[in-house]
């Protein structure tokens, strides 16, 4: 009944990699809320690579430029400082990281590097605006968790503030 091939624009439909992605990003809390068939459509745009430990995903005070999913393996984010790099959080599969990158154009805060051996599912910002621009529910679903998620950030991590002239600070 289906001898024939798949339209070639309709292949990625038929890619295991591409079939695979869509419940993977639905596990994912910064994809919470999105149909079906809007993760379909995001996860054409997300490439997978492969990591061995200990190679460094990016750099604290690299440009931001991409999103960061973990399929296998783990990642530490680390964060410079003068005993050291400080280990600031270890991800496994399904968290993601780099997520600011998103949204601005900052260097990053902190490092990342792989602890063992493992696939990173890897988004663009230029292929996330893209994308976005042709479906404002993409954008509105994916900020609100990215929202949520800066909010607990804010919540773990109190800002210290000095008085001008007072030797204490004191959260905000």
């Amino acid at each position: 009944m289906f001898d024939q091939p798949l339209p070639r624009w309709l292949g990625w439909a038929a890619d295991p990699d591409q079939l695979r992605r869509t419940p993977f990003l639905a596990s994912s809390p910064l994809f919470t809320g999105l149909p079906r068939r809007l993760l379909a459509r995001l996860a054409t745009r997300f490439f997978e690579k492969m990591y061995h430990p200990e190679e460094v995903v990016f750099e604290e005070g690299d440009p931001g430029r991409a999103l960061f999913v973990v399929v296998e393996g783990a990642v530490e984010i680390t964060r410079a400082t003068a005993q050291g790099p400080y280990v600031l959080n270890t991800l496994g599969p399904g968290d993601a990281f780099g997520e600011l990158a998103l949204i601005d154009d900052f260097p990053r805060s902190a490092t990342a590097r792989v602890v063992t051996p493992g696939r990173l599912l890897i988004l663009y910002k230029s292929d996330f605006d893209a994308l976005i621009e042709g479906n404002a529910r993409i954008a509105v679903v994916v900020m609100r968790n990215l929202s949520r998620r800066l909010a607990l950030y804010a919540r773990r991590s109190p800002v210290i503030a000095t008085q001008p002239g007072s030797e204490t600070a004191g959260p905000l």
